[in-house]
């Protein structure tokens, strides 16, 4: 059986930039609109944000992909906390920087060992990547990528 180039393109690494290193293959929740970790989440690592489209999904383990995080400072908190429970996403893409995102990973990374990569991609190669899709992110602190399995 042959490989069409459209299928070997498929599964080229998608090249991302490093917002937080670390490397954690996983199965992608592709989320339709921005997550906020404080009031959006439990401490279970379940959406519980009544009007999110994902709501009943669970987070934990899951190669969280959005747009961009939803506010609150105090999301940070709750993300370094799920990652310190083992509650927390193996990794997140986004398509918009957020800070307080990268913050969430970088206070769990110092107080609790915890390396969970965030990469940034195109708003395209975002729309790459549904929900049920295994992956692996890997970033580096000047290299990302996000590639799919064969």
């Amino acid at each position: 059986m042959t490989t069409s180039s459209a299928d070997a393109a498929s599964r080229m690494p998608l090249s991302a930039v490093p917002l937080h290193a670390g490397h954690a293959s996983g199965t992608v929740l592709h989320l339709d609109t921005p997550l906020s970790f404080w009031g959006g989440t439990d401490h279970h690592g379940t959406i519980i944000d009544a009007h999110h489209p994902q709501r009943g999904q669970s987070v934990t383990g899951r190669v969280l992909v959005m747009r961009a995080g939803r506010g609150s400072s105090s999301s940070s908190y709750v993300l370094a906390e799920q990652l310190r429970q083992q509650c927390g996403p193996a990794a997140i893409v986004l398509a918009e920087r957020d800070a307080i995102v990268v913050l969430g990973a970088i206070v769990a990374r110092e107080l609790y060992g915890s390396d969970m990569p965030v990469a940034l991609v195109t708003a395209e190669e975002l729309a790459e990547l549904p929900t049920g899709l295994a992956v692996t992110v890997d970033c580096s602190t000047d290299h990302g990528s996000v590639t799919l399995p064969d």
